[in-house]
């Protein structure tokens, strides 16, 4: 049986499961959803759940799960994409492009010269733009979205990924080529105001390779998601 591309995301699973909230909205108002409809089921685990709609409610759609089989989608590689925090939805374009890409955790952080905050209602919205392009792109898998207060924060989570780079306007040329990477990898890009040389020399101490995105100075949003797919296609996961 083909998984359905009617995906939604559940707490738990069980042979007999309830969307509510959100996923009941989107799938009864905007699906239109009836009984006897193919739906497939994610649990953040990578498994993927073929079900089949058995009721309709005003606030609740019943389903019955009928097997499991394991995504195929996820990436076989481990990468984390720590970015400034941008203005206006710019961090909602990078979150969405980046599960897209196949990135496995997103990391928001404040910096010196960001002028964008992060308060919890942004970070549950922006866990939501990972849950939608994830069922978008057919992954198994809605990669979180943290925040950290601090530059510091950020480059200490990234401590354990093999390889860690961090993107600096200032740069002439990059200390590290990303040509031929294999391993995790961490990457480090600025907001709009970029980095300090402070910020930069506390990411070397971290074991982080500066990195330089050319001689032209791109939008904060287009050097990450340019970044990304870089890298993204040295590791293989876009071919």
């Amino acid at each position: 049986m083909t998984m359905a591309r009617n995906r939604f995301f559940i707490d738990e699973i069980a042979d007999e499961v309830l969307l509510r909230g959100d996923e009941f909205r989107h799938a009864k108002n905007v699906l239109r959803l009836r009984a006897g409809d193919e739906i497939t089921l994610l649990d953040g685990s990578g498994a993927e759940y073929a079900a089949i709609v058995t009721e309709v409610g005003r606030d609740r759609i019943s389903a019955h799960v009928l097997h499991k089989t394991d995504g195929d989608r996820e990436p076989r590689t481990e990468v984390c994409l720590l970015v400034g925090a941008l203005k206006g939805d710019k961090t909602e374009l990078v979150v969405q492009k980046a599960v897209e890409l196949g990135v496995s955790e997103i990391g928001v952080f404040s910096s010196r010269y960001c002028s964008a905050f992060i308060n919890e209602n942004k970070l549950a919205r922006l866990n939501r733009v990972s849950h939608e392009a994830a069922k978008q792109c057919m992954r198994s898998v809605a990669p979180p979205i943290l925040y950290f207060e601090s530059p510091e924060q950020a480059l200490a989570h990234a401590g354990g990924y093999k390889n860690k780079f961090f993107a600096c306007e200032f740069l002439e040329e990059s200390e590290r080529a990303v040509k031929g990477l294999s391993g995790s990898c961490a990457l480090v890009v600025g907001s709009e105001g970029g980095f300090s040389e402070e910020e930069f020399r506390l990411s070397q101490m971290l074991g982080f390779s500066g990195l330089s995105l050319g001689k032209r100075i791109l939008r904060a949003e287009t050097a990450a998601i340019a970044l990304l797919s870089v890298v993204m296609h040295e590791l293989g996961e876009l071919g």
